[in-house]
């Protein structure tokens, strides 16, 4: 979003007022927190674009830009009372620490886990050097998601004449790019502050810099954004939650010439002519998004189809649905070789490996992989072990192989879905500083439920069917398939084989047929997983679903009647059985004695 120069100016003169009054009136060294400033004040909050144009402003003096600048941390409850603080390095340690608990990155999993120490009282703070919430909501998730919004809409118009409505060629119907994207930036700069309030409100000092750890991983380095001295923090525990970026493959003119997933949310204007490269999920959502929006779209895939590492029912699927839409994918290219540039025109060739050309493009997209932020932080000189690839080596507690560093999210390459980092963060601080009763716990990385926001949503849950038979055999397997056209196409006067379809797979395993995967593809895939995700996370077997009642007419109904429905073996995952007109489960009702 660009701010007028008076919005610019007032968000500087604000912020700068308020800084130069904590400057002024707080001779203490560099390590001088501004948040402090806000403790008398009766202003509410300042936003992100605030402090962005104070930390980028030239008129600082130079001797307040020696200091660390740190986002208001109000310690204020709602109710304005002064927060207690129970500093869990004090007492029985006989060590001195600025912070119980410090965490680099402010991603989604990084706020998550520093807000819930901090409800127990943890004195904590979170070093960020860009925006607040991570990739997900800033070049992720959350934008990714209102382009798919705006694709979703573009589609629905196009369909509109199969329910009787006209105008779908008229001149007055058109799409203008700068409006979303003007507004989804809008939004996004919300969200960023947003997060500043919470983690304001709840007491955690957000530190503006760059953090590396010092020799021995004791200590934590941050330099400042925009220069000054380099400030050092002692903390008990250290999360690393620094999260990752995309990455562009090797080949003359490759990355000069391409933008990654990151630069896709930076475009000015719809591209007449892209090129995606890449077969995994970011690739066929950013596809998808510019071809419903009108940009003539190719596909280009090393080997023979996008999203290989899911259940074939959904990559081959998609695979037809993509071609149906329009989009060219271009197979067993073993990737992009050169990118050229017509310098009279700007007009890019794409030189694969296989030979072919893909000629006048605007723009070329890189979604070919993500790599681990790591580089900063000087994890050899801490001693924190890493794998391949340079993701941080953890146990199943989010525990390093150095004691007090944690890490999490996608700094550890293991489930890789900002859901995922939130609830470890959260069972990270619950373990640390929650007290006896949550002693031990920690979150689960099997069957977590996902979605693809490809045209049409893709939502998968356990194993496919190959990984099942390789983890049981085959002989123990059995699977139940269904696919068929949207009641939403019924009305569409058009041959049937051209109608999009939803495909649906359920993966059971042993002689209760326990359900281990569950996929579908199709119109409202992404809003009927979650309640699929609990039942498989409580040991559902098809029993139990053949035992729910379908809900017609939807799509989702099909999970609960796949053929053969009601003859399974009859035994239940559950607690207490829902088979064969079993009673509903009661809670359990205290009473006095």
């Amino acid at each position: 979003m660009k701010l007028s120069s008076f919005q610019s100016t007032m968000l500087f003169v604000a912020s700068a007022t308020l800084f130069n009054r904590a400057v002024n009136s707080n001779s203490q060294t560099s390590r001088t927190i501004f948040a402090s400033a806000f403790s008398t004040l009766s202003t509410a909050n300042y936003s992100a674009a605030a402090f962005a144009n104070l930390r980028g402003s030239s008129s600082l003096s130079s001797s307040s830009s020696s200091k660390v600048q740190v986002r208001p941390a109000f310690h204020l409850r709602r109710d304005n009372k002064p927060a207690t603080r129970t500093y869990m390095s004090d007492g029985a340690d006989q060590e001195s620490y600025d912070f119980d608990y410090l965490v680099i990155g402010a991603g989604s999993g990084g706020i998550a886990s520093a807000r819930r120490a901090a409800s127990y009282g943890a004195k904590v703070g979170v070093i960020e050097k860009g925006r607040l919430g991570g990739t997900c909501v800033n070049v992720g998730c959350v934008p990714k998601k209102v382009m798919w919004n705006a694709a979703s809409i573009a589609e629905t118009l196009h369909d509109m004449k199969h329910y009787g409505f006209s105008g779908y060629e008229s001149e007055d119907l058109s799409f203008d790019w700068s409006f979303i994207k003007e507004n989804r930036d809008k939004y996004i700069v919300r969200l960023n502050g947003i997060y500043d309030r919470n983690m304001a409100n709840s007491g955690v000092q957000s530190i503006l810099g760059t953090a590396s750890f010092a020799e021995g991983g004791k200590e934590v380095v941050v330099t400042p954004e925009g220069g000054g001295e380099p400030v050092t923090y002692k903390a008990k525990n250290v999360l690393i939650a620094t999260g990752g970026y995309p990455t562009f493959p090797e080949g003359d003119g490759i990355k000069e010439n391409s933008i990654s997933s990151d630069g896709f949310f930076e475009l000015e204007d719809l591209p007449g002519k892209a090129v995606v490269v890449g077969a995994g999920y970011i690739a066929v959502e950013l596809a998808g998004v510019l071809q419903a929006l009108g940009t003539d779209t190719s596909l280009v895939v090393r080997k023979g189809k996008a999203l290989r590492e899911f259940d074939d029912i959904l990559a081959d699927t998609l695979d037809d649905e993509m071609q149906r839409q329009g989009i060219n994918v271009f197979r067993d290219t073993n990737g992009v070789e050169k990118i050229e540039v017509d310098e009279a025109t700007g007009s890019k060739t794409v030189v694969l490996n296989n030979g072919e050309k893909i000629e006048g493009v605007d723009t070329v997209l890189m979604a070919t992989g993500r790599a681990p932020l790591v580089g900063p932080l000087n994890l050899e000189g801490a001693g924190v072990q890493q794998k391949q690839g340079g993701y941080i080596v953890t146990n199943e507690y989010s525990e390093t192989n150095v004691d007090g560093i944690f890490a999490l999210g996608d700094v550890c390459g293991n489930v890789e879905l900002t859901p995922m980092a939130i609830a470890a963060g959260r069972r990270l601080a619950d373990r640390l500083f929650g007290g006896p009763e949550f002693e031990g716990v920690k979150v689960s990385y099997e069957n977590v439920p996902t979605v693809v926001f490809s045209h049409p949503p893709i939502g998968t849950i356990g194993l496919s069917e190959q990984q099942a038979i390789e983890k049981y055999g085959e002989d123990n397997i059995k699977v139940y398939r269904s696919k068929f056209a949207n009641l939403y196409y019924g009305p569409w006067q058009v041959e049937p084989d051209d109608k999009p379809k939803t495909a649906m797979k359920l993966v059971c395993a042993g002689d209760e047929e326990l359900v281990v995967g569950l996929h579908v593809i199709g119109m409202g895939a992404d809003e009927m997983l979650q309640g699929f995700g609990i039942a498989m996370k409580m040991g559902a077997t098809k029993a139990d679903f053949d035992s729910c009642v379908a809900i017609h007419p939807t799509a989702s109904e099909e999970f609960v009647t796949l053929f053969p429905w009601g003859l399974s073996k009859q035994e239940s995952g559950a607690k207490v059985s829902p088979l064969n007109g079993a009673q509903t489960a009661e809670p359990k009702i205290a009473t006095e004695a």
